[in-house]
């Protein structure tokens, strides 16, 4: 027998609240709940509803994030003979760094992870409830030139990037910048700084940037503002791709 009216029903629906109509059908189902006070009943409905817009709200965030690998998990995160500071990842996946606004830079070789590492960290960000955007450089290069031909389309293409708390910037320094290409860059990664945190994937050690950036006054000022307050993990010396590509071949006769 239902414990809800249609009026109560409805009204728990405006107010968003249809979870807890679940929860209370289903006490209403098993006999053993009627042994409980009704605050223990209470309790139990309660974390029912926080548990379900929790899970819900964390969905949302890694939908919104547009993560290049969307099943992306730390606990699945291969590290059997490759050279991962496990110790390091595993801090890292507390998210204290985003406490402290700082930069988290995956380096190594084309197809040792990288992006499968960012990927996981943004996963974990999201579920903390901490808005994350992931981007491939030339993507993000791309929007702002579609930016440009609108009135304000930068400033509000830079607003927007800034409003995340976290930002993935993957395939970073893969092609060179040009002049306008680095004052944006720059532009963003000072609105960015000491409020926010960005995670970097790239090919490049930290002492091929300067270069990689164009030289000069902008590659000094972007630099100064990533690298001083930076986690740098190498993404380990296994090709995963090649790695998995193997695996999948071998599964095929299992």
């Amino acid at each position: 027998m239902s414990l809800l009216n249609e009026e109560t029903r409805r009204k728990l629906r405006e107010l968003n609240l249809g979870e807890m109509i679940d929860a209370i059908e289903q006490q209403s189902q098993d006999v053993g709940y009627s042994q409980l006070s009704f605050e223990d009943r209470m309790k139990l409905a309660v974390d029912y509803l926080y548990q379900k817009k929790y899970n819900s709200k964390v969905q949302r965030l890694i939908k919104q994030s547009k993560f290049r690998i969307t099943n992306a998990n730390y606990r699945d995160i291969y590290y059997l003979n490759r050279g991962l500071d496990q110790q390091k990842l595993l801090s890292l996946s507390t998210c204290q760094f985003i406490d402290s606004s700082s930069s988290v830079i995956f380096y190594g070789f084309a197809g040792s992870g990288k992006s499968y590492l960012a990927c996981a960290l943004g996963n974990q960000a999201c579920m903390q409830g901490i808005r994350t955007r992931y981007i491939r450089t030339p993507d993000l290069l791309l929007m702002r030139d579609e930016a440009t031909l609108t009135k304000q389309g930068v400033s509000k293409l830079l607003k927007k990037l800034s409003s995340y708390k976290v930002l993935i910037l993957d395939e970073w320094l893969m092609d060179d910048f040009n002049e306008e290409e680095q004052h944006f860059i720059l532009e963003l990664i000072e609105r960015r700084h000491d409020n926010t945190s960005t995670i970097f994937c790239t090919q490049y050690r930290k002492d091929d940037w300067h270069v990689r950036l164009g030289g000069g006054v902008h590659a000094d000022a972007i630099m100064d503002r990533i690298v001083h307050n930076a986690s740098w993990v190498y993404s380990g010396d296994i090709n995963m791709r090649e790695y998995y590509a193997k695996l999948n071949q071998l599964n095929l006769y299992d």
